[in-house]
Order: structure tokens, then sequence, then C-alpha cells
């Protein structure tokens, strides 16, 4: 593997209406050994911004020009606390924001195309989210678990890893039923599942496992594989991608 992509979701990145400072530290930790020790290409997406606007200025997120403005107040002080504990690492970072219409353009992919190869040839770690204050239907009803496959694609990552507040997928949901199983491999999702009503866990979040299962399916179907595990704990995420042990967690990887 050369090229990773990490996503990681609001719910892990934010803890009673604030950063989750701590998890963003071990984010980078994490992401500072993949890059100097492993010498992978990282590209992260993070979810946040929102979240962290809400640290500043507590306005009602049921408003989406609200939820707009927030995101606008967030982007840069997410950028400010990822920037300054990725230089302790000699690390530097470059922000760049799409939103899915940016994806549909061929000459504007091909321009994002030419910036990520500079970033990545120069050693830059590219932080990616969406735009959302012009992203009015993305910012309802989208989310960066599919942001993120879009970015695999298109970047042509080796990988997609989300980092989320769910450990992998279940065969049923984990939350209701304690006998659900964690399935570690799965290389087929039932097209009713992708139907599902989405489910987020956090008051700022826009995902859930649908989103999760969406991403997977898109990038199943284009040969990449896609991990899901715990942004909370990264033992899992250490094991995986660090050592290559899949210990836990979930890979989503098509049959070939």
């Amino acid at each position: 593997m050369k090229r990773l992509v990490i996503k990681v979701g609001t719910a892990v990145l934010t803890q009673d209406g604030q950063l989750a400072i701590e998890r963003m530290e071990n984010l980078v930790d994490l992401i500072a050994k993949l890059k100097n020790e492993k010498k992978l290409e990282v590209i992260l997406v993070s979810s946040g911004a929102v979240g962290a606007g809400y640290t500043t200025l507590k306005l009602d997120k049921k408003i989406i020009a609200n939820k707009q403005a927030l995101a606008a107040i967030g982007q840069p002080l997410l950028l400010k606390h990822y920037k300054k504990r990725f230089k302790e690492h000699n690390i530097s970072c470059a922000q760049m924001l799409f939103i899915a219409d940016d994806f549909d353009s061929r000459k504007r992919t091909k321009n994002a195309q030419d910036v990520m190869e500079i970033l990545l040839e120069n050693k830059i770690l590219p932080i990616i989210n969406e735009n959302d204050v012009i992203a009015n239907y993305e910012l309802l009803f989208g989310d960066n678990d599919q942001l993120a496959a879009h970015v695999a694609f298109h970047f042509k990552a080796d990988m997609l890893a989300i980092l989320s507040d769910i450990d992998g997928y279940y065969n049923k949901n984990p939350r209701e039923f304690d006998d659900a199983v964690l399935q570690k491999e799965v290389s087929f999702i039932d097209p009713s599942e992708l139907q599902m009503t989405h489910t987020a866990n956090s008051e700022f979040a826009t995902g859930g496992i649908v989103t999760k299962l969406k991403a997977a399916d898109f990038l199943m179907k284009n040969d990449i594989p896609m991990y899901l595990t715990s942004g909370f704990d990264l033992t899992n995420a250490y094991d995986f991608l660090v050592d290559g042990n899949h210990k836990s967690g979930t890979i989503f990887k098509a049959k070939k």
C-alpha cells in the first residue's frame, strides 16, 4: 500500500460540545507514524467543522444557514488545531474543500488531481472537508463518508480507512442486540441495506452506518478496499494500518 485516505467523523472529533483534543492528538500521532515510519502518502478527510464552530457561537443547528455559518467559523479552528499538532511531527498541512459537483466536472477534478499530486510529492498532508458553506444538499443529507470514498477513487488511493464511533460492521445493530456479531470481512452488501434510513449518533453528524455502507459499496465496485474501525480507541487501527494485523474492525473488499 502506497496511498491511504483516512476519514475521521464528527462523533470522534467532538465531545460535549467541544473539540475532543485528546482524540485529535491520537489521530495525529497515528498519521505521523504512517507518514514518517511507514512512508505512506496519507490524505485526511476530516469532519468536525460545524462542531468546532459551535464551540465559538451557539446557534440553532436545525437551521441550515446556521449550520453553514458554524462550518465557516469552525473550519479554520479545526485546521489551526491540526496544523499545530502536525507541526510537532514536522508535517505541513494543506486545506482542500469540495462539494459533490466538483467531481462531476472533468476540468475541476483534473485541477484537483494535479494539486493533490504536487502536495503528496512534497510530503504535505492534504486535509479535506466538504465546502459546507455552499453545499446545501450535502449538509442536509450528505456526509464525509461518501466524500471520502470519492476522494479515494479520484485521487487513486489504495485504501480508505474510516475511523468512526462504531468499531466495525455487525450482522445486526449492536446497540440494540447483545448477540450482534462483528463481520471482519465483507465482500457483498445487500442493496436493501443501502436504502435504510440514515442514523447519525452525534448532534453534529450527518452520517451513520448507511453512509458507510454506501461508501464501501462504491469503492468495492471500483476495486478499492475500505476498512471501518473505531476512532475512539485506535488500537485496532494501529494493528491493521501500521502492523498489518487484522484483529478487529471490518474490511470491505470485493471478491476477485
